[in-house]
């Protein structure tokens, strides 16, 4: 496969890991607004408290739909350590989200029904490209790649050479 086949596959496999990331992430953001709005309408719980309670209810669906579908391919030994970090990731994006809902309630006075779910969305949204780029580098990590086969290459003077094939396989799978 060529240098530019290379590519092409790698930007496939990144879009389809978006995709399925973008599909678990809908149905989190869906999930994350209900319990929002619910809790905002039908409880006393202050407008930010309860923004990060549906947030975490939300998370921990994620999970599972991250964990058994988008990365269902990724490395399953560890899952302690997986399952801390997604956590520790998931908090960092949570302080985000909450944040900007956080100043946009108590600095800015924007409290009303509409305006809390546009800063919870811009909240959302922000900590997402945060989570993304966590879960995907820290959390389930790549297997991997499998190298090839080597085929050595005998040299004039007897000494076996890497081919180009193999060493750029070796890089890409160093890099990662």
């Amino acid at each position: 496969m060529g240098e530019r086949g290379a590519l092409r596959a790698r930007l496939e496999l990144l879009a389809r890991e978006v995709a399925k990331f973008g599909v678990v992430g809908a149905v989190g953001l869906v999930v994350n607004i209900v319990v929002s709005n619910l809790l905002w309408r039908y409880t006393d719980i202050p407008t930010v408290r309860a923004g990060l309670l549906a947030t975490l209810v939300a998370v921990l669906g994620n999970y599972l739909g991250f964990r058994y579908w988008t990365y269902r391919d990724r490395e399953k030994s560890g899952r302690t350590r997986e399952l801390t970090l997604f956590l520790l990731f998931s908090a960092v994006g949570a302080v985000i989200e909450t944040g900007v809902l956080y100043v946009a309630t108590y600095g800015f006075g924007w409290n009303t029904p509409v305006q809390s779910n546009v800063f919870k969305i811009l909240g959302i949204g922000i900590a997402t490209l945060f989570r993304f780029w966590s879960y995907r580098t820290w959390v389930f990590k790549a297997l991997p790649a499998a190298k090839p086969a080597a085929e050595p290459v005998a040299s004039g003077s007897g000494v076996l050479k890497q081919g180009r094939a193999e060493r750029v396989a070796a890089d890409a799978a160093v890099r990662r």
